[in-house]
């Protein structure tokens, strides 16, 4: 038996949040046996997976990947020489200046 590991145990807060599901009944019968084969109630299990996959999800968006080298050329190009403002740029960010109060 793998050892469970509650991803959720670090999360210094107060359980109040619900969240509720439907699922086909083999699909909870499957979640159900693996819950009681790592010795947790089907809650624990499901909130700690649920969290595990949401935090992966969120750290592969936090990657940029430049698979070609064109690719990864033009972006270190880009951020060494940036282009100049083009003239609607600049009238987009006077308009922001206008509308947001201590912008910069």
């Amino acid at each position: 038996m793998l050892a469970f590991e509650d991803a959720t145990a670090s999360v210094d807060e107060p359980k109040s949040a619900r969240l509720e599901a439907r699922t086909q009944p083999s699909v909870k019968d499957t979640i159900n046996r693996a819950a009681t084969l790592n010795g947790v109630d089907v809650s624990s299990f499901v909130v700690s997976a649920a969290y595990n996959a949401a935090q992966s999800t969120i750290e592969a968006h936090k990657v940029t990947v430049l698979e070609s080298e064109a690719d990864r050329e033009a972006f270190f190009n880009a951020l060494d020489n940036p282009p100049k403002p083009t003239k609607r740029l600049q009238e987009a960010f006077a308009h922001r200046k206008k509308l947001i109060a201590n912008a910069d």
